[in-house]
């Protein structure tokens, strides 16, 4: 799978455990239904350790284990802050994980759905973004993963083999083809073989979509 090719008009890449892509999420099903486009919908692994470390905390919020700079825990404490205050003022309810979560499993689950139609894809991405916030879901437990496949719809009779075999294959080549065409991040729109990361250039994105109609929105910092 080309990293920018599809038949759709725009692609958009998310990582279950990145919160800024879970505040892209309904913004581009928006889109889809107000421009009457599909979006392809792809998951991006990130290594969030390579660039912010790593930490695990327990109940009490107490640090457990970390291994992590000061700036690199201003960076998080910050990016929380950010991603709340944002989420307060669309209703969505985000608790901080308690460690870095490897979403790889989840994201198989989400390849699974989608071959299986788009309704499930995206009841699957709802029902794992909401539960994986509230802290609901172990998304790396394969017997959770199954679970929300099937409240999504989705026989899993044949999950666990997919997950071993075709569904590690297809993730394991998406990320290598994310990495060849230099997307590294999430959320991250393609529009036109146009890379754009970050939900703030949601405006330019409506505005390519609208036909590039009137003056061309500055970036929404």
């Amino acid at each position: 799978m080309n990293a920018l090719e599809t038949n759709a008009r725009l692609i958009l890449y998310l990582d279950i455990k990145s919160p800024y892509a879970y505040l892209a999420k309904d913004p581009a099903k928006q889109l889809e239904s107000e421009f009457g486009i599909e979006v392809e919908w792809r998951p991006l692994t990130l290594n969030i350790p390579s660039f912010l470390g790593s930490a695990r905390v327990d109940e009490k919020k107490q640090v457990v284990e970390q291994n992590r700079t000061p700036q690199q825990w201003q960076s998080v404490h910050y990016a929380y802050y950010d991603v709340k205050r944002y989420a307060r003022l669309r209703d969505i309810l985000i608790y901080g994980p308690r460690k870095i979560w490897d979403t790889s499993l989840a994201h198989i689950g989400w390849l699974y759905a989608k071959a299986r139609g788009r309704e499930f894809m995206m009841r699957y991405l709802d029902h794992v973004y909401e539960q994986f916030w509230k802290r609901e879901i172990d998304v790396e437990n394969i017997e959770e993963i199954e679970t929300a496949l099937s409240l999504s719809g989705c026989k899993i009779g044949e999950f666990r083999d997919f997950a071993d075999n075709e569904g590690k294959s297809q993730l394991g080549a998406l990320q290598q083809d994310t990495s060849a065409a230099g997307i590294f991040g999430v959320p991250t729109f393609v529009i036109d073989k146009e890379i754009f990361f970050g939900r703030e250039h949601l405006p330019m994105i409506r505005w390519i979509l609208a036909g590039k109609e009137g003056t061309a929105p500055d970036i929404s910092y």
